[in-house]
């Protein structure tokens, strides 16, 4: 019983890494692309939402502040990695696969690992 419980924490923990992830990279790209690409105002305002909203997701983690945030590098280079290859067409070399491979595992020992 109590396995499933924390599966389930970890499983609800991650979703929200990934959210967040999405809301951060999203607003970012936003951003991006109103300052860098002459886009449109509009798309600034709606990356600065969209920043503010990757912001109170983080909250909902279980986790201490300093953790939290630590364990989210992790996930958003692997993310970031992955909307470069699907958004922008890099697609990651083995260097960058091996280095999102141990961020995710640093993500996985920061966030999971027991502690004494």
């Amino acid at each position: 019983m109590v396995g499933n419980s924390l599966m389930k924490q970890a499983i609800q923990s991650l979703l929200y890494f990934i959210w967040a992830g999405l809301f951060e990279i999203g607003g970012g790209y936003l951003v991006w692309l109103w300052l860098r690409e002459g886009k449109s105002i509009w798309l600034g305002v709606l990356g600065g939402i969209a920043l503010a909203v990757y912001g109170a997701i983080a909250t909902l983690q279980p986790a201490n502040f300093g953790r939290v945030y630590a364990a989210y590098g992790g996930v958003f280079i692997a993310m970031a990695m992955l909307w470069g290859w699907k958004v922008d067409g890099i697609v990651p070399d083995r260097y960058d696969l091996i280095g999102m491979c141990l961020a995710l595992l640093s993500v996985l020992m920061i966030m999971f690992f027991p502690r004494m």
